[in-house]
């Protein structure tokens, strides 16, 4: 069985292909819907939208920070847009555009970062985003959406559509388990799900790490510890209320995600933590260094981003806490 994967569920997907499917649904319902890319849609999924809607499809070429402004122009005038690539190359690229023309108007533009993290592997750490959560959290306007599963990007696409304002979601080439059954999984902005219940920490994850969560957890379990594992879909805005729950009721907290520990998920939970209840706490995720290319696998091992790794750090805080 792969990586967090439940029993009953089906086989993990391409977070790129759930996506696609998800937004020519939203094509489908919504005539608003417009999609741009950057001369990548085969490799984003956006591909679909084109096939079915040429008119409301825009392929921009290799040029992100026209095709941020495009959309800019697009929310202006009443439609929605999706502007896809990959991650590190629109936020890079077209950053000075989605400070200025998006997030300082607070226009109805949706970003979406696909081939995030490190898992994108042979393609090298020149198309990996690992800085992606610091960018967007710069921009003081966005949502920030980091699905875990298919079945929680199927709901993120439609829940930013649905969501005025900027939006940053992250998409992935990497398959991922199904952690949630497509008809039955819960999805609010800003909520985060309680996975798994338990009382010695927390382990709170977003994307891919979710699963390793999941996974390290069960682990724990056989120790007799028992972790409370959080999918925090949402980084901006953060659930204050069930971050806060966590560390009273747990005493503990581990963060973990495929991202650089400096500016991402962990630093932004550990602040509220601070100000409001501090508890131990450890951080999974990567250090300040760029990495190399290779298989997904091999790459999360060697960056200290596997169930086991997060098991370590849980012995950690707990006994820290002790």
């Amino acid at each position: 069985m792969r990586l967090g994967e439940k029993a009953g569920l089906p086989p993990a997907r391409q977070m790129r292909e759930v996506f696609g499917d998800a937004l020519l649904d939203l094509c489908r319902k919504n005539e608003k819907v417009v999609v741009l890319d950057g001369d990548l849609c085969s490799t984003t999924k956006t591909l679909r939208v084109r096939e079915e809607f040429p008119e409301r499809f825009f392929n921009i070429g290799i040029a992100e920070s026209n095709m941020v402004s495009i959309a800019a122009g697009l929310a202006s005038c009443g439609f929605i847009p999706f502007a896809s690539s990959l991650a590190g190359f629109i936020l890079a690229n077209g950053y000075d555009q989605l400070r200025i023309s998006v997030a300082l108007a607070g226009l109805n533009v949706k970003i979406v970062g696909s081939h995030g993290g490190i898992t994108l592997g042979k393609d090298g750490p020149t198309a990996m985003a690992i800085e992606d959560f610091a960018l967007v959290g710069g921009l003081p306007t966005f949502t920030i959406l980091v699905p875990s599963d298919p079945a929680t990007m199927y709901k993120a696409v439609h829940a930013a559509a649905g969501h005025v304002g900027p939006v940053y979601l992250r998409s992935s080439r990497e398959a991922m388990p199904h952690i949630y059954p497509m008809d039955d999984c819960p999805f609010q902005i800003g909520k985060a799900n309680v996975v798994r219940q338990g009382r010695h920490l927390t382990i709170i994850g977003c994307g891919i790490m979710v699963a390793a969560a999941l996974d390290a957890a069960a682990m724990l379990a056989e120790e007799g510890i028992e972790a409370r594992v959080l999918d925090m879909h949402t980084l901006r805005p953060l659930d204050r209320e069930a971050i806060v729950a966590a560390a009273r009721e747990t005493g503990a907290i581990v963060t973990a995600e495929e991202h650089l520990l400096h500016g991402g998920m962990g630093s932004n939970i550990a602040r509220l933590v601070a100000e409001t209840y501090p508890v131990p706490m450890r951080f999974v995720g990567l250090a300040d260094t760029y990495t190399d290319s290779g298989e997904a696998e091999a790459l999360l091992e060697k960056y200290g981003l596997t169930p086991m790794d997060i098991v370590e750090a849980a012995r950690e805080v707990v006994a820290a806490k002790a």
